[in-house]
C-alpha cells in the first residue's frame, strides 16, 4: 500500500503466479500504481507499507521511484535487500522496519504454505 500526504494512493499485492511473472511483486505492483494515480515517477512524499522486507528488484524500484519512507513488517533473512545489497535504496528513504513483525511473519508462512 502507498499512502501520500495522508491519503492511500495505491494498493497492491503479489501477481507473480496470475501473471506468469517473476517482476510483478506486490512492491512492483504498489510503486507503479502509485505513480499513475499521482501522475509523476517520483513518490518521495509517500509512504510504502509492505508485510515482508522488499528484495533486491524491489528495493532498486523503490530507490528509482525515491519512496520517501518504507515501513516492513517482517525480515526476510534468505531474499531481503539487507542481506545482498543493504544500500539499494535512495539515501533519503526512511525505512521503519519490524512493524507487526511477527504477524506479518505469520501472513507470509500462510501464503506459502497455501502456495504448496
Amino acid at each position: 500500500m502507498v499512502v501520500c500526504r495522508d491519503r492511500i494512493i495505491a494498493r497492491a499485492h503479489n501477481l507473480t503466479e496470475t501473471l506468469h511473472d517473476v517482476t510483478a511483486h506486490a512492491e512492483m505492483q504498489a510503486v507503479t500504481a502509485a505513480a499513475n494515480a499521482l501522475g509523476a515517477k517520483y513518490l518521495n512524499d509517500c509512504t510504502l507499507y509492505v508485510t515482508v522486507e522488499p528484495c533486491v528488484m524491489c528495493a532498486g524500484a523503490i530507490a528509482w521511484a525515491q519512496v520517501g519512507r518504507l515501513v516492513f513488517g517482517a525480515e526476510d533473512e534468505k531474499r531481503g535487500y539487507q542481506r545482498y545489497a543493504p544500500q539499494a535504496l535512495h539515501p533519503k528513504t526512511v525505512v521503519v522496519k519490524g512493524v507487526l513483525s511477527d504477524e506479518c511473519a505469520g501472513l507470509m508462512k500462510d501464503f506459502f504454505r497455501k502456495r504448496r
